[in-house]
């Protein structure tokens, strides 16, 4: 462990007040006897359940950064103008694509469909995608089918 920083205080990279590199951790303390406990050689867990605690053995002294602006200022909120820029203005819409209605002399253009549809609209537009399961009667067979599809949720 490099310990060549230990107690130099640097700026914080991301709110920029000044901390201090603490020094390596002591090594844990030497297991406590209870007394009246047998030293018994096959048992190897702890003597004293405090003294052997994660918090015993770690012991960190760390400057925590205080501000003195209050934590609303400290984080930033979207201006009303660049919310339009980003697509608000724009409607919000639906497309619904079922798998049934993309089948074409025996071929599948479901796949085909849906991507013409999506770069169409762009990525930046679309707000969600989701998965849709439904039963239709389909005339040729005399048959309910379960059939699926996409619900594409966008702005236009």
């Amino acid at each position: 462990m490099d310990n060549s920083g230990a107690g130099s205080e640097i700026q914080c990279p991301s709110c920029g007040q000044k901390i201090t590199i603490p020094a390596e951790a002591p090594p844990p303390p030497p297991p406590v006897t209870v007394p009246g406990a047998h030293a018994d050689a096959g048992h190897h867990g702890p003597s004293h359940t405090i003294a052997s605690s994660a918090a015993a053995k770690v012991e960190m002294h760390l400057k925590v950064p205080v501000h003195d602006k209050p934590g609303e200022i400290l984080i930033a909120k979207p201006k009303q103008a660049e919310l339009v820029s980003k697509g608000a203005a724009k409607k919000v819409r639906i497309r619904t694509i079922r798998h049934a209605t993309c089948i074409e002399s025996g071929h599948d253009r479901f796949d085909e469909r849906v991507t013409e549809f999506l770069n169409q609209i762009g990525e930046t537009d679309i707000i969600g995608i989701h998965i849709i399961e439904y039963t239709h009667f389909d005339v040729s067979i005399q048959k309910m089918m379960d059939d699926y599809g996409l619900v594409i949720v966008y702005r236009g």
